[in-house]
Parts: structure tokens; sequence; C-alpha cells
């Protein structure tokens, strides 16, 4: 894609669509020191980035299965020959989705907005007494009037609290493999459209300075610091936790969003921003390229981890563990509590896997 359309896509959008999608902004990106790159980039798709791999033996979970990068990202783990266990809001949705592509899948229902559905979820998978080696948090919500669930603002409840409960009570089967990875499916309104502050503690209600793209914005924020703090926490382990910015793509995640704004949105899109394939490609690569089995805690764009410069709040390391606390806190109750094995009970269970 030329540099002209991708420049067009910012300068318009940032007048149509940017309070809700998030641009760069004046955002400095420069490469992550002391990690491995790839020669891939924002063109490249799912399949291109997997090519070569085989993937047999390997079991993925991908939230959002049902449509857009969710469903190209179990589509193309499952052509390399991965077991994917793929979730939708509702269990018809996830079937379809399952049934539709080459593989083996098997379909799960998760509602990330209703906490017991999470639990249902997570023990259901739990039940297939299987290893995970690759746990995809890609399903979220973008749009609609300001609302909430359980007292908090809805879109920090579905695109950062679901998934906290989900990976806590899936991190025994994410220790049982070799090498897990938690992939977080975030985004560039992490810093371009959170709020000054980053993550506002005492307004996780979302009662004032209320916008959809600032809600948004503030929960992938939540999505990048809980995948930084989680990879802190998973140090000495082999699970490692990336974060991710897919790219500016039309999915179903604007389904909320006025009529407008959704026409607007895929007009903006279509001239210059990322098909599916493209979208899917940075979860993909953070999910299975064999340079990053030891890379944790880092934010990746384009295939390629990125440091991102300026006032935000990305690499806060501080607020991020705030966040974490809080967050133990108010999903206490629908968390299971794992007991993290020592390293040699980990490393000798990584062995048995590994032979199997």
């Amino acid at each position: 894609m030329s540099v002209d359309r991708r420049r067009f896509l910012q300068l318009t959008g940032a007048a149509l669509a940017a309070p809700a999608i998030g641009g760069c902004g004046g955002h400095e990106r420069i490469p992550a020191s002391g990690v491995p790159r790839s020669d891939f980039d924002e063109d490249s798709t799912a399949e291109e980035v997997t090519e070569g791999l085989d993937l047999s033996g390997k079991i993925a979970v991908v939230t959002g299965c049902n449509s857009g990068i969710g469903y190209e990202t179990m589509r193309v783990l499952a052509l390399r020959g991965a077991y994917v266990i793929g979730t939708g809001r509702t269990l018809d949705k996830a079937q379809e989705a399952c049934s539709s592509v080459i593989g083996i899948t098997t379909p799960v229902e998760l509602e990330l907005s209703d906490f017991d559905s999470v639990v249902a979820c997570a023990e259901t998978i739990r039940s297939l007494n299987s290893p995970i080696d690759m746990l995809i948090c890609n399903a979220g919500m973008r749009g609609g009037d300001r609302e909430q669930v359980y007292g908090l603002e809805k879109h920090f409840v579905v695109n950062h609290l679901g998934h906290f409960i989900l990976v806590n009570n899936l991190l025994e089967r994410l220790y049982l493999s070799w090498q897990g990875r938690v992939v977080v499916v975030g985004s560039r309104a992490a810093y371009s459209s959170a709020p000054d502050a980053g993550i506002e503690f005492g307004n996780l209600r979302g009662t004032a300075n209320y916008s959809v793209g600032r809600a948004y914005g503030h929960s992938k924020l939540a999505n990048v610091l809980y995948s930084l703090e989680l990879a802190r926490l998973l140090k000495g382990t082999r699970i490692t936790s990336n974060s991710l910015h897919p790219g500016v793509i039309n999915t179903s995640i604007d389904r909320n969003e006025p009529g407008f704004f959704q026409f607007a949105f895929g007009v903006l899109t279509a001239i210059g921003g990322k098909s599916i394939a493209q979208g899917a490609a940075t979860t993909c690569y953070v999910a299975t390229s064999p340079l990053l089995g030891s890379v944790s805690g880092q934010y990746f764009e384009d295939c390629n981890p990125v440091t991102v410069l300026g006032d935000n709040h990305m690499h806060d390391a501080a607020q991020a563990a705030e966040l974490w606390k809080v967050s133990q806190a108010l999903t206490r109750d629908y968390l299971l509590e794992i007991k993290r094995p020592d390293w040699d009970d980990f490393q000798n269970g990584a062995r048995r896997r590994s032979k199997t």
C-alpha cells in the first residue's frame, strides 16, 4: 500500500473517525531494543507470516473467532495444523465459524460482559484436559451509548476485565505447555485516545468526560498494561505475554457505532486501511514466530516490536502493577486460585509435554 494512501487515511480519519479508532497522533514509534525484528511489515498477511510453520500438536484459544481478524486468526492457525478452540458471544456463532474452517476446532461460548459466562468458558476449556500453547485475547467491543456493567464502564469490562478473568483461570493450562504464549490484541488507541492520566482508577464507572473514543482508548491501554504486568509476573517461566496493534481494519467491532460512522469508517479503511488477512498478521506472528520464544512484555505493530515515545503510559510499569491489583479486587469472586509451580515442576512437565 502506498505511503500517500496511508497518509490519506491518517488525515481524513482524524477528521471523521479518530475519536473512536485512534490515529498515531504525535507519538513516534521506534524499534524496541534487544528484540528480534522480522522482515514482515504492514502489507504482510497472516498466511505469509506463518508460511512453512507446522503447528501440529499445538493448541490455541482464540476469543472472538466468529468474525474479522479473530476468524482469520483461527482459520490460519488451523490451516497450519493447530487445534483451535474458538469462542463466540453465542455458541451458535462459534459453531458456525468453527465449522467453516479447514482443520480441527472446538466452539465455546464466551460473553465477556458476563463474568459467569467467562468462568464457564474457562471451565469448559479446562475440562478438555489439554495444555494451551497460544491464548489469543482478540474479542472486544467499541461504541454504543454510555453503559455500565457491574457498575463499571462497559468497554473496560468487556475489553479488559473479561479477558483478565479468562487468562487467570486458564493459566494452569498454559503452564502445561512447553512454551505458552498469551497474545493480547490492543490498539494504537491505547496511546492516541486514552486519557492523559492513563488508567483513571477514580473514574472506572466512566461518568466523567465520557466519549466512545476515550473509553475505547482507556480499555485498550488497560490491555497493553495488563500484558506488561502479566509478563513481569510470569518471568522465570516459559509463558510469555505480548500485546499488539492489528492495524486499522473494518471489522464488526464497530457494530455498536452509529450508521454514519460505520459508513465513513468503511470508506476510510477501503482506501487506506488493512485487509482482514493483513490485520490478523501481527497476531499470528506474535503467537507463532520461532524468533519470539522468549520475548515477553513487548508491544508490536506491523509484525515488529516497537517502543512508543512521547507523553503516554504504554510502558508505565507502576500503572500496570496498580491496574493488576485493582483488576484482581474487582473480579476476585470469579478468579481461580492458580498455584504457580516451582521451576523444577514446570520444567519437568514441559519436557514431558515436548516429547508427546
